[in-house]
């Protein structure tokens, strides 16, 4: 399962459905929105971990923190840590605000959900993604910061979070990033 698959599941749906009343959208614009941002988060996290120092701090930020709750207990989601907690992921994962609203305007572009909205929702499911991580073993116990594992070697944590992140299921997330880069250079 990717990490789409996982945020639309988690729950039987309760996370969608927690998103949903939070931003008072119905469950198809959820899920709209969180089909256009999660292919941007998910490349992001695979740049960003692309280097030994990003899958360290990944690795680091997955095994010190307490991720998981936000999938375990969705209401979680709705918390002001989340928040924090997101914005603290966006900032490593997009280095900053501006791709964090140029990703939301691209989202709503496709969405049809207002862009204003996406900024908001943006954080609680960077928050969710990193719970979908942890909850999908990616930096557990044998995943040690430091370790030689890399994204784009076979086996290990790199070819886990290779496979979890693949946001168009081919098996490779650099094309992802080359999109991702195409776009933000438009």
């Amino acid at each position: 399962m990717n990490l789409l698959e996982t945020l639309l599941n988690a729950q039987n749906g309760d996370v969608l459905r927690r998103i949903s009343d939070q931003f008072q959208l119905d469950e198809g614009q959820t899920r709209s929105a969180v089909d256009a941002l999660v292919p941007a988060l998910s490349r992001g996290i695979s740049n960003n971990a692309s280097s030994p120092q990003g899958l360290e701090s990944l690795l680091g930020a997955l095994a010190g923190g307490n991720h998981g709750q936000y999938l375990d207990k969705p209401d979680a989601l709705t918390d002001q840590a989340a928040v924090v907690d997101g914005n603290g992921i966006l900032g490593h994962i997009f280095g900053s605000k501006e791709v964090s609203r140029e990703v939301a305007a691209r989202a709503s572009q496709s969405s049809g959900v207002d862009s204003g909205i996406l900024k908001q929702m943006l954080p609680v499911l960077a928050s969710a993604a990193m719970g979908a991580m942890e909850k999908s073993g990616i930096g557990g116990a044998g995943a040690v910061p430091g370790s030689q594992a890399v994204p784009d070697q076979g086996g290990g944590i790199g070819s886990m979070l290779n496979s979890f992140l693949d946001a168009d299921k081919d098996g490779s997330v650099v094309d992802d990033l080359i999109g991702m880069a195409g776009k933000f250079l438009r």
